[in-house]
């Protein structure tokens, strides 16, 4: 179902519904109010964002709604004992304390005004070392900037980089180790508006002096904020599959595993097949023109969506900083234009 990008307060607390009207209107929201639990069933699955008072979580939890993302029980004052049960029997995401808790709820709403539905998430993983994953996941980003809000997430320390492959590395912005440091939630906009820009595309990479991961918790929340204010996000995977990218896997529309068209290619590629979770939402790009596209589907189980052979003037492409995709022609022009025209039907589907 397609959301409305409105918010639903279900409350019959008058101060907590002042409040909350105050803060949506401060941060240009829409709202609509259901000061009974029952009236408010037929809006709960397509407002973006829910704010549930304290007041009324027992008896929505009674009638069972059915479970959603962008739920939220809010609380005037420290909450009731009993709450925390009935709140997570509807899904709430956290319990918010107003008012020492405006800011939060207030970002919540600035997201709802600013941002549209949740965008597509692509992740991109090497096959083998050397596969091109990164210069892919690089043009892919490119192209899908040029038509809306792109984020591009190098979530692989040790690779290439993918702010060094377009190019961007000297654009100023925050950097992972900067976000390592945050906590708690994580508004749509504030990242859009930190990342490193190039017109519409957003990066997040790696300082070269500081390569730690963060947290699971704050990977998660920058994924989750990324995809509230972007069209597009593409994820470049670390083909080392540790429990948080197994998780981000999970967590994405499509998965594109970039195969190099040879025997060791196509062997590497089968031991990450084997490891990776949900494969229904896995596809092939083939690299080269070592075996046939098919030839490879067969051998590893997975359907081929993009084939391409290998592009001349590519590696000095990016050694000269233009980046890969800049003009949207050749095999990878081709290829990444096969991937955004599968993404553009999931987009609709939803």
């Amino acid at each position: 179902m397609t959301r409305e990008n409105s918010a639903l307060l279900i409350t019959a607390d008058p101060l907590l519904l002042e409040e909350l009207g105050r803060l949506a209107a401060a941060a240009g929201a829409a709202t609509e109010s259901a000061p009974e639990v029952a009236a408010a069933l037929p809006a709960w699955p397509r407002a973006s964002l829910v704010l549930v008072g304290a007041d009324a979580v027992p008896q929505l939890a009674l009638l069972g709604p059915p479970r959603r993302p962008g739920v939220y029980v809010v609380s005037w004052g420290s909450p009731p004992e009993g709450l925390y049960r009935p709140a997570l029997q509807v899904g709430a995401e956290s319990i918010v304390e107003l008012p020492a808790a405006a800011g939060v709820v207030a970002d919540l709403l600035t997201d709802l005004g600013d941002s549209g539905p949740d965008g597509v998430v692509v992740g991109v993983l090497g096959g083998s070392g050397g596969a091109g994953a990164t210069t892919f996941a690089a043009a892919l980003g490119r192209a899908a900037a040029a038509s809306g809000p792109t984020a591009l997430l190098d979530l692989d320390p040790l690779g290439p980089g993918v702010d060094r492959v377009l190019g961007l590395d000297d654009v100023a912005g925050v950097r992972w180790p900067e976000l390592a440091q945050t906590s708690g939630r994580l508004g749509a906009k504030a990242l859009r508006e930190a990342l490193p820009r190039a017109g519409r595309l957003g990066l997040l990479g790696w300082d070269s002096s500081d390569t730690r991961v963060p947290d699971p918790d704050v990977v998660r929340e920058v994924l989750a904020a990324a995809r509230r204010g972007h069209e597009m996000v593409v994820l470049d995977l670390p083909r080392a599959l540790d429990e948080v990218t197994a998780e981000l896997v999970t967590r994405c529309d499509l998965v594109l595993l970039v195969v190099s068209a040879s025997v060791t290619g196509i062997a590497a590629a089968g031991r990450m097949v084997t490891r990776l979770p949900e494969r229904e939402r896995l596809r092939l790009v083939v690299r080269g023109r070592g075996a046939d596209p098919e030839v490879v589907a067969r051998a590893l189980g997975v359907p081929v969506l993009a084939a391409m052979p290998d592009q001349r003037g590519l590696n000095e492409a990016v050694d000269l900083g233009l980046g890969p995709g800049r003009t949207g022609r050749g095999p990878l022009g081709r290829a990444v234009a096969e991937v955004l025209s599968r993404c553009r039907i999931r987009a609709v589907a939803a």
